[in-house]
């Protein structure tokens, strides 16, 4: 929940993609900043372009402009970016900045070092973050203070929901699940669709038909509080359709791959956190 009382801060993003852009979109629309509060660090020119005309922000090719006033740093770049970034910001922040992280598997250790900065916070978004409707875990070193906290709470409840942890070792297993977790949702809309197709539906149709069904299903477990195994059961009627079906699921082995998959995520993210 996006907290009003919250002191404004002026924050600075280091990289302007997509990520970045969702983020920054919420901001402003939410009125947690000021496009005037905000600057952007991004190397490509037409990026810089687009993004000082479409929110009005300051957008600087040079890293240290973006960051020499902001209260908060968002990195937002990908991983192999980091030693470009730790040479140019390492030593360079003033100690009552925070940095927040929404790289995948850098952890607060690697970031505090090469950073030489001790303000170090976690945040795991995902890509529905695009839309206002992500889901992000997040934590902090115990050297940020209580108002870069609830000024990160802001920012990130303003993509989608947020929860906070105290201990790290959960943000690898969310970027496993909530991070990693759409795209196999979106395989299984996919498959949907072409199951649509292939028993004889237009293929606009299907994809109507599985949307809804999936959106729907969402909002069903959400709304009731139920257990997922509770309502699958109110669709399964004894040798019927659904129990045929969720048979070759069970039989080809479905629900298994899904935790095998989030578990290889999960594993994949350790080993990036190690270098």
């Amino acid at each position: 929940m996006i907290n009003r009382d919250v002191p404004a801060m002026k924050l600075a993003f280091i990289g302007g993609g997509t990520m970045a852009e969702a983020i920054l979109r919420g901001v402003l629309d939410a009125q947690v900043a000021a496009p005037t509060d905000v600057a952007i660090g991004e190397p490509r020119p037409e990026r810089r372009q687009f993004l000082s005309s479409e929110f009005g922000v300051q957008a600087h090719q040079g890293n240290l402009d973006a960051v020499k006033e902001a209260d908060l740093l968002i990195l937002a770049i990908k991983p192999q970016d980091l030693p470009v970034i730790f040479q140019e910001l390492g030593e360079r922040l003033r100690p009552e900045q925070a940095v927040v992280s929404i790289i995948a598997g850098a952890k607060m250790s690697t970031l505090s070092k090469g950073l030489s900065h001790e303000s170090i916070i976690r945040v795991m978004p995902n890509t529905p973050a695009q839309i206002g409707q992500g889901m992000s875990m997040w934590t902090c070193s115990r050297q940020v203070s209580d108002q870069h906290r609830e000024f990160t709470r802001s920012i990130v409840s303003t993509v989608g929901k947020e929860i906070y942890v105290d201990d790290e070792k959960y943000m690898d297993m969310a970027t496993a699940l909530s991070a990693s977790g759409p795209a196999y949702v979106f395989m299984i809309i996919e498959a949907l669709i072409d199951a649509g197709v292939y028993v004889g539906l237009p293929r606009d149709m299907a994809r109507t038909m599985a949307l809804q069904t999936v959106y729907g299903s969402t909002q069903m477990v959400m709304e009731t509080g139920r257990h997922p195994a509770d309502l699958k059961d109110m669709v399964v009627s004894p040798g019927g359709t659904t129990a045929e079906g969720l048979q070759v699921l069970e039989r080809a082995g479905v629900p298994a791959a899904i935790v095998d998959a989030v578990n290889a995520a999960f594993q994949k993210s350790i080993k990036l956190g190690q270098g």
